[in-house]
């Protein structure tokens, strides 16, 4: 036997002995949550085991801690995994998204929560609020906003009506790829995806494809789901839609923006508490008259808290009149943030905390 050889054999060895500790330490870890969820329901039958805040502390604690060589991200996806095998066993979360099957949603929530619940896909955006409206669903997740194409509207609409709250986010990566069953793109007369999808790629779609007639659907899932009923027709969809829908990748990474992020809010009918690094969503409103908009923003200012978004949308009551998406740093328990809301619920004729959440995680 060669020395390369030798100490091949001793290495896997090696490897061999770390999965047993590590198996056994996430054994380990799977009792303390059995014991956690047994010390809960004592206490509380209705207990609630899902805590957005502390499943964010412990991944920055990751990321900040991480040795290497794995990367923080991949090292995060991997403890999201035990975290969410762990809280099955306490309780099997039912999580709705926006779907059909294959959508980039599903994928938002799975990072979110780890392939550990139970997902289910909802037709329209105001179906995922009712899910969890009605405690069919424990949690819904739903798109708020891209990088490239602005807000959802939809969603901050149904926020006007819906008593859930805001309690967590997720930033995901948005990569799109062209689905066929063609193998040439010259065979493509048409070109299904969702609209904010088709506006990311137009770029390359006038480049490359402006032979075709392009055509919005409800979800890029259900774009593909189309275009495999149809051989000169492609899809703008995920990956994973590629080996749902059994299509072929013509093109990977089309999006005109190589830094395509989509935001995504998760729903539900209780509040996350402080996790130390935080936003707040607020929806206000004030009587149409001149310098009402800045009387709503000064006590933020005064108190030193920052703003990262500000979204107008009409009220649905009266109009010409406007509501006011805001959202801002820090948790609504904050002293500050906690001293410019009572400032502001002064001057304004609406003032409602959507949800203080963490700050998505990687």
């Amino acid at each position: 036997m060669s020395q390369d050889q030798d100490n091949l054999g001793k290495i896997r060895q090696r490897i061999d002995a770390l999965d047993g500790q590590i198996m056994e330490l996430i054994s380990q870890r799977a009792d303390c949550a059995q014991e956690v969820a047994r010390i809960k329901r004592d206490e509380d039958p209705e207990a609630e085991f899902y805590r957005p805040d502390r499943e964010a502390q412990v991944l920055r604690r990751i990321h900040s801690e991480n040795p290497g060589p794995l990367d923080a991200e991949e090292m995060a996806r991997l403890f999201r995994e035990i975290m969410s095998a762990c809280l099955a066993l306490e309780q099997q979360l039912e999580v709705a998204y926006l779907g059909p099957e294959g959508t980039f949603t599903q994928a938002a929530a799975l990072k979110h929560f780890g392939h550990s619940v139970q997902t289910r896909a909802m037709t329209a955006i105001e179906e995922v609020f009712r899910e969890v409206e009605s405690g069919s669903a424990h949690y819904g997740v739903v798109p708020i906003e891209n990088s490239t194409e602005g807000v959802v509207t939809h969603t901050l609409d149904r926020f006007m009506q819906s008593p859930l709250v805001i309690c967590g986010e997720v930033e995901l990566r948005i990569h799109h790829q062209l689905l066929s069953h063609a193998t040439d793109l010259g065979d493509i007369q048409k070109v299904y995806s969702h609209q904010q999808s088709l506006a990311q790629c137009r770029e390359w779609l006038d480049s490359r494809l402006s032979q075709a007639e392009r055509l919005s659907l409800a979800s890029n899932a259900e774009a593909a789901k189309q275009a495999a009923k149809d051989p000169q027709s492609a899809a703008i969809a995920s990956a994973a839609a590629a080996q749902l829908y059994g299509l072929n990748i013509l093109a990977s990474n089309i999006e005109d923006s190589p830094d395509n992020t989509t935001r995504f809010l998760v729903i539900g009918p209780r509040a996350s508490g402080p996790s130390g690094q935080d936003k707040t969503s607020l929806l206000i409103s004030a009587h149409n008259r001149p310098g009402s908009l800045h009387g709503l923003l000064s006590p933020f200012a005064a108190h030193d808290v920052s703003l990262t978004r500000i979204e107008s949308r009409p009220s649905h009551c009266v109009n010409w009149e406007y509501v006011f998406f805001i959202d801002i740093e820090g948790h609504c328990q904050d002293a500050k943030v906690a001293a410019a809301l009572s400032e502001l619920r002064a001057q304004a004729d609406l003032v409602r905390v959507l949800g203080s959440y963490p700050k998505a995680v990687l």
